[in-house]
């Protein structure tokens, strides 16, 4: 199986602080890889690196074949990059729909938004209720279902998502779940889910890697994490 996404030896610092010390990690197509490790040890700054929103010194980020490290975050969008970050930054003032149409209007792909549409109401039917409301008045969890289908109507290779089941009620995280094993059945792209519940991970996830420290000190199939390693490594 090929990757859709490669790190190499990614350093990255902030303030002069070292946050990033040699990220190594592989995401396999088609799949879901989870990120993990306790507060602060550099998952955030991770996905930041990837799609471009943070500066990194040294290290390669591979993305279907496309080297990264020199593209702007917009371009690396453009490649196939979709990124639902912590605290869902919808824009609270647009309805639902106009939400929905950021994304192919940035991309040009407006014209196929009707298919792509239904997709997303199949996975979050809610959305389809709300689409005259704004989205400063939806719930956190109905936030977060928005965020996660604006980024899919960008067609992305990779969705990457950072803590999303963070505050989220637990009806709506089972819905989460739902939707993201759809995607992966559809296998149309990888999920890089960055995720503090563990037994979401557990559930969802065909491979992970766990952060310490900045750099990663375990990972491999979801098999392989086993008590020992939760307790060394994520147990608080």
């Amino acid at each position: 199986m090929s990757n859709t996404l490669e790190l190499r030896g990614l350093h990255a610092s902030i303030g002069g602080s070292r946050i990033l010390r040699g990220i190594d990690f592989d995401v396999p197509e088609k799949s879901v890889f989870c990120l993990m490790g306790r507060n602060g040890v550099g998952k955030t700054s991770t996905l930041r690196s990837i799609v471009g929103l943070m500066a990194t010194q040294s290290g390669h980020i591979n993305f279907v074949g496309h080297e990264l490290n020199s593209l702007r975050a917009e371009e690396r969008a453009r490649l196939g990059l979709g990124y639902v970050p912590q605290g869902r930054d919808v824009f609270p003032h647009l309805t639902v729909e106009e939400n929905l149409y950021i994304g192919p209007v940035a991309r040009g792909t407006k014209g196929k938004i009707k298919g792509l549409l239904d997709r997303v109401f199949t996975l979050f039917p809610i959305l389809k209720e709300f689409l005259p409301r704004k989205g400063g008045m939806l719930s956190g969890g109905q936030q977060q279902q928005l965020a996660i289908a604006r980024a899919l109507l960008t067609e992305p290779k990779l969705l990457i998502l950072d803590e999303p089941t963070e505050g989220i009620q637990p009806n709506i995280i089972d819905q989460i779940g739902d939707a993201i094993k759809m995607l992966r059945a559809e296998g149309q792209m990888s999920i890089l889910l960055v995720e503090q519940y563990l037994d979401f991970c557990k559930e969802l996830g065909d491979t992970f890697a766990i952060l310490e420290r900045g750099a990663v000190a375990a990972s491999g199939p979801m098999s392989d994490l086993s008590e020992e390693v939760i307790k060394k490594y994520l147990t608080v």
